[in-house]
């Protein structure tokens, strides 16, 4: 079936499944033929984009407000179907719609202009990496200010304004610079095509004067436009299967893991949501706990401490691979603080980590979950030396002979 995308009025999908489905698809979303008026005052460029968000599954956006997106943000809360989730810092709020595209097929993240997009900009990279559809809107500056050689805040001092835009060209796969109404409507309805026909990250900026302000355009039902289906080559299919159940009923000990590629074909159902993360990492990005406790998450985390940057420390050791080791279940108790259900609990052998991972999926299965792990520096695989070993060969090739 083809997917269809338009505006949600007084209208409802003749199937009445509006927004993302369980299975993580993109719906059909309405009848062509039915078409209703907006009132005024939601007739504004910001409400068309929160409608359109909401139309295609997203229901959460991750945010963190600023000087140039702080009347977006009003009217994209102002969407009933839209919930706004505030984050610690931008790169944490383009983690968060990250993951959150993973389950729900296409996500969004909400920053200002220069000081959070370039913030952002390494989540909105991995997400390019992974082939996730995923939205990130700037807050930008006023209309009025393009080619008035003024320096604003928050920039980085010249009155050209188009680093932000300049960098996000090469891990988006479309730019939309909206600073006139006029064609708003169709900048933004191509963008968020593009992402999920491409399923690739895309870039929004909306001049801040901009969301408020009521259009013609965006006062009825646009005509939908349809996205064609990704079809299958069934002959090319079933020799997939074949050749991959050939090569694992030769192998000894088979193990089967299921890379990106699953998600991107809408082939994984949802699943409670396990990250496993290393001490050095949620060093980065340990703020958010908090917002995953005030949302109510069930998510169970497992922390591996051991000490520091374990890759690093088997490509090339050095001091700088050590880290400060934190109580990091003691921390997220304290982010916890009473309020909201968390569990948290350590764990220095295999016998505890079987009771912990039960008590977390039978006990605690409506708290937030978390499981420190502390394991030794050098506990690592034997693959992840030989890894090492040849990551560290090839960075240190001599130049060649010029």
């Amino acid at each position: 079936m083809d997917t269809m995308i338009g505006s949600i009025g007084s209208c409802k999908p003749t199937n009445n499944n509006v927004g993302c489905p369980h299975n993580g698809t993109v719906s059909t979303i309405q009848d062509s033929h039915c078409t209703s008026v907006t009132a005024a005052s939601d007739a504004t460029l910001g409400r068309h984009l929160a409608r359109r968000l909401v139309q295609i599954g997203v229901t959460d956006v991750f945010s963190v407000p600023g000087d140039f997106n702080l009347t977006l943000l009003d009217h994209l809360i102002a969407e009933p179907g839209l919930n706004n989730v505030g984050c610690c810092n931008e790169l944490n709020a383009g983690y968060a719609a990250d993951g959150y595209a993973r389950v729900r097929g296409v996500g969004a993240c909400v920053v200002t202009f220069t000081v959070g997009g370039l913030s952002i900009l390494n989540a909105i990279a991995g997400a390019y990496s992974e082939n996730l559809p995923l939205i990130c809107i700037v807050g930008g500056p006023n209309s009025n200010d393009y080619g008035t050689n003024r320096i604003l805040h928050h920039t980085i001092g010249l009155p050209d304004f188009s680093q932000e835009l300049r960098c996000f060209q090469t891990i988006t796969c479309f730019q939309a610079v909206v600073n006139n109404l006029e064609d708003a409507h169709e900048l933004i309805d191509t963008a968020i095509s593009t992402a999920l026909k491409e399923s690739k990250p895309i870039y929004i900026s909306i001049a801040c004067n901009l969301p408020a302000i009521p259009h013609p355009t965006f006062s009825q039902d646009p005509i939908p436009f349809v996205l064609s289906p990704k079809l299958t080559n069934k002959m090319g299919l079933e020799a997939a299967v074949e050749a991959t159940a050939a090569f694992l009923n030769k192998a000894v000990k088979p193990v089967m893991v299921g890379g990106p590629k699953l998600r991107v074909a809408k082939a994984l159902p949802e699943k409670r949501v396990i990250a496993c993360i290393g001490d050095g990492s949620f060093q980065v990005t340990a703020q958010d706990v908090s917002t995953m406790l005030r949302c109510g998450q069930r998510t169970i985390i497992f922390l591996i401490n051991n000490g520091g940057y374990t890759i690093e420390v088997e490509i090339h050791d050095g001091p700088y691979n050590v880290i400060k080791n934190w109580n990091y279940a003691g921390l997220v108790d304290a982010i916890h603080n009473g309020a909201g259900n968390c569990w948290t609990t350590k764990v220095k052998c295999e016998e505890e980590l079987i009771e912990a991972i039960e008590t977390a999926t039978g006990a605690k299965k409506d708290c937030l979950c978390f499981i420190e792990v502390i394991a030794h520096k050098d506990d690592t695989s034997k693959e992840l030396l030989e890894w090492g070993s040849r990551v560290s060969a090839a960075n240190s090739r001599p130049p060649n002979p010029q």
